[in-house]
């Protein structure tokens, strides 16, 4: 087995918490009635963003994230019988400033000690990765941001995974990628990443051709996998 020398991370549900938007809006003065839906609402919109990026990928009608987006919260917020322009509005400012998890600053400061690259790889737009990396703080722990924009097209497609050896020069067994999506972690693995699944919700593996090498519940196994 190769040597990692360069960790790759998704970001949505991976560094960032993509339930924090919809979360922290309900709970601010003057919304109890999106406060009883919120949960339904955060599912649906993370939902439909997916299932429309893949529909894309396949059919070639690549459009920006950040169009893919909004049309998931549309979705949601149509399901939910809510006609409100302030609320999507007020929610999709927020996805700008989404919360990383609690042990991302730690891990990534541990990878940057023991001189591993490390990067972003998402289906994020360029500006909606560097707003949320901002807001997050952790710029200054990453060697890179690379956006499937970059390709025209999204995860899984094989040649997102390509940016990876673009940028960094490494080969794939050399990449430890880290993704919460199990269908990504499942392609990263048959495109020959060495992977680590983050499975937050304790949810079944995905029965796809390939299948994550590591699972955990949390980025605190990134720096048991690797030894530092």
């Amino acid at each position: 087995m190769d040597k990692i020398t360069t960790c790759i991370f998704d970001a949505y549900g991976t560094l960032f918490d993509v339930t924090a938007a919809a979360r922290a809006l309900a709970g601010e003065p003057g919304q109890a009635g999106f406060a009883a839906v919120w949960t339904q609402v955060a599912e649906d919109w993370r939902s439909k963003q997916l299932q429309y990026s893949w529909q894309r990928a396949i059919t070639g009608d690549y459009c920006d994230f950040w169009q893919v987006t909004q049309d998931g919260l549309d979705w949601a917020l149509e399901r939910a019988g809510l006609d409100a322009p302030e609320l999507r509005e007020a929610l999709l400012g927020l996805y700008w400033r989404l919360a990383a998890y609690p042990e991302v600053p730690q891990v990534l400061a541990a990878l940057q000690r023991a001189g591993i690259a490390r990067a972003i790889l998402s289906n994020g737009s360029p500006e909606m990765l560097a707003g949320a990396v901002t807001s997050a703080g952790i710029g200054d722990m990453l060697d890179d941001v690379l956006s499937v924009a970059a390709v025209g097209t999204f995860k899984p497609d094989a040649r997102v995974y390509d940016l990876v050896g673009a940028r960094f020069g490494c080969r794939p067994g050399q990449v430890l990628f880290v993704s919460a999506n199990g269908w990504d972690a499942a392609a990263a693995a048959g495109y020959g990443f060495q992977t680590l699944w983050i499975n937050r919700a304790g949810a079944p593996v995905d029965r796809l051709p390939g299948r994550p090498a590591n699972v955990a519940g949390d980025l605190g196994a990134v720096a048991n996998i690797l030894g530092i």
